[in-house]
């Protein structure tokens, strides 16, 4: 372990600022320490006005707090490590992502029907297509960015398939999305109001799909989420606009964020990326591993309805509840080997789509098969990718992401 291990103080077990993760990423050697010493840990908070919080770190724990949402809330004060105030809380605490049983079981079942296998086989086809056009478009340049050509676009043009929406908007949705995620990074917002703007344009701009599509239906999940259910249910407009909120954001920066990690540790570990390009019948074990090894969001927050423990651990009701994925799918008592990056890790029991429970990924399915195509058609064509310069991180201690990375290859034609 490195020297700092050994003098360890507060300002060393510092898991939550955001500079830390975009100067080298996940801090790894924090959390083993953590996990090895005070897997529980009391964490100050970076605001000194604001009470501190319990930091959540090891893969057993991670996985038994996400699964008792009666003892932990994502209602209460939201899912978000970020302090929102109580307006903010009454609007917000209408997104599924910010809500518990019974209210999360009743919207999660509407939604659902959106995301059944067949809605996501009928996209196979065409996200492949999507990946083929990529890098038709990339391929006679010779080198580019790998964020703004890849990993960028592919989940853009997915949400609006999937939502029935016009292409002409996947730039919108990448800017609210960026705007709305990366709230701790100045490349991408200025100040809070920025970000309350952002959403009011975002959630207006789901109105109109709303409206549209109960005009012209289409065999898309937004025209399915207009539809009443078996007992007439539907979704109310606040409802609508907060699922589509949620869904471009979720999908377009977990997809992004692990597809540009994904590329990253294949570089780092080329061994890896030629085993992949020699036995494409890996791609599905491998797409767990970048999961596992990139953990595309960091953490997500809860908060204790009652007094309770985690792990031996006195919890209090009304304390603050964080719980690190990045650390849990590094965990030693889990993962063999966990700092080895293997595409053939096999049972691999990672906590990338969440730690099971009712906010278990919705959109597992969806995420795994956007990698396996990404991956499957840049290893087929172009095999000789690799890195032209440094990859540069973003500001942030929710997204584990990468705002660029220059690539070089072979140029051809299309």
């Amino acid at each position: 372990m490195p020297s700092e291990i050994g003098t360890i103080d507060p300002p060393v077990l510092d898991v939550i600022d955001p500079g830390v993760y975009e100067s080298g990423g996940i801090p790894h050697e924090r959390f083993r320490w953590l996990r090895n010493h005070d897997p529980v840990h009391w964490h100050a908070d970076p605001n000194p006005a604001v009470p501190g919080f319990w930091a959540v770190t090891r893969h057993e724990d991670v996985t038994w707090v996400s699964r008792h949402p009666e003892l932990f809330s994502s209602h209460t004060r939201t899912a978000m490590f970020e302090e929102f105030t109580d307006d903010e809380i009454a609007l917000y605490g209408q997104m599924m992502l910010f809500q518990d049983p019974p209210d999360h079981t009743r919207l999660r079942a509407m939604v659902n029907k959106g995301f059944t296998p067949r809605m996501i086989k009928k996209l196979e086809g065409h996200i492949r297509g999507i990946c083929n056009e990529l890098i038709d478009a990339a391929a006679p340049l010779g080198e580019c960015d790998f964020v703004e050509r890849f990993a960028a676009p592919l989940p853009l043009y997915t949400i609006c398939e999937i939502l029935g929406a016009p292409l002409a908007d996947r730039e919108k949705i990448f800017h609210w999305s960026n705007t709305l995620v990366a709230f701790n990074d100045p490349e991408f917002i200025g100040d809070k109001s920025e970000s309350i703007a952002c959403a009011a344009d975002f959630m207006t701009w789901a109105t109109t799909l709303r409206e549209r599509r109960m005009r012209e239906p289409g065999d898309d999940i937004a025209t399915k989420l207009v539809q009443p259910d078996a007992d007439g249910n539907t979704l109310t407009v606040e409802e609508f606009q907060l699922f589509v909120l949620m869904l471009s954001i979720a999908g377009n920066e977990t997809t992004r964020t692990a597809t540009a990690g994904g590329m990253q540790a294949l570089f780092e570990h080329p061994d890896q990326w030629e085993l992949l390009k020699a036995n494409p019948a890996v791609l599905p074990t491998a797409v767990e591993e970048i999961v596992r090894w990139v953990s595309p969001i960091n953490q997500f927050r809860r908060t204790a309805t009652q007094d309770t423990e985690i792990g031996g651990t006195r919890i209090r009701a009304g304390d603050k509840v964080v719980l690190f994925y990045g650390s849990a799918n590094r965990d030693e008592r889990v993962f063999e080997d966990p700092f080895r990056f293997d595409v053939t890790r096999d049972p691999n029991p990672q906590l990338g789509f969440g730690g099971g429970g009712p906010h278990f990924c919705l959109g597992t399915h969806l995420a795994r098969m956007n990698l396996r195509m990404v991956f499957e058609t840049i290893s087929s064509r172009m095999p000789d990718i690799r890195p032209a310069g440094p990859a540069r991180r973003l500001r942030s201690n929710f997204v584990n992401g990468i705002k660029d990375m220059p690539v070089r290859f072979t140029p051809t034609t299309a």
